[in-house]
């Protein structure tokens, strides 16, 4: 095993525990296609690197971009991008649209393109869910800028919601991206309900 790999065993923490480095165990993470207008064309990036940034009115996400590519481009021109979340059907066309870049590939070919409330959100009418959002603000880092945005308008297919009209993830049927492995991966049985699962045992330690 080379040094660049090699894993120091003596964690302090017991012998069950091993020292990884500066490792980001936060996969696997929700693969999306991010959309912008680029050179007045519908460009698409599959990115995984995405955000929750707060749940209320307005809501704002984030996307992880690397500067070299192509995309932030057409978000910074315009101030407007797009969040589309393909499910496991799209997984080709998905991976593809991360290999090539939109400098040399028209990657808007590879989907039904529309639009919605915002003229440089470009969507992708096979994905079950997308999202509009306008720019609030660019975090810059030295390698890649972060982009956060509010979301303005969701678009969903009929047959992803519920009774009650809201998003069904599993009918979604999302990619899930884990880079130890390098695979995409599905989602499994649900293993909780949340602010239920723990119920009991408050009960329990809180009475």
């Amino acid at each position: 095993m080379s040094s660049e790999h090699a894993v120091n065993t003596d964690t302090g923490a017991g012998p069950d525990k091993v020292r990884l480095g500066p490792v980001n165990a936060l996969y696997p993470s929700l693969t999306t296609l991010v959309g912008a207008v680029v050179d007045g064309r519908p460009n698409f990036l599959a990115v995984a690197h995405v955000g929750i940034m707060n749940h209320g009115t307005p809501q704002y996400v984030s996307v992880g971009l690397n500067k070299a590519h192509h995309t932030p481009r057409g978000i910074t021109a315009h101030g407007e991008f797009s969040i589309c979340l393909p499910g496991r059907d799209l997984v080709e066309k998905t991976d593809y649209a991360g290999l090539v870049s939109g400098r040399r590939t028209d990657k808007s070919r590879l989907f039904d393109v529309f639009f919605g409330d915002l003229a440089h959100a470009p969507l992708i009418r096979e994905c079950p869910v997308c999202m509009e959002c306008r720019l609030a603000r660019v975090l810059d880092f030295e390698t890649h800028d972060v982009f956060v945005g509010e979301i303005v308008q969701t678009h969903a297919d009929r047959d992803v919601l519920d009774a009650g009209g809201a998003i069904d993830v599993r009918a979604v049927d999302p990619l899930l991206f884990d880079m130890a492995s390098r695979t995409y991966w599905a989602l499994g049985e649900p293993a909780g309900k949340c602010w239920s699962a723990g119920k009991a045992m408050k009960e329990r330690l809180e009475p």
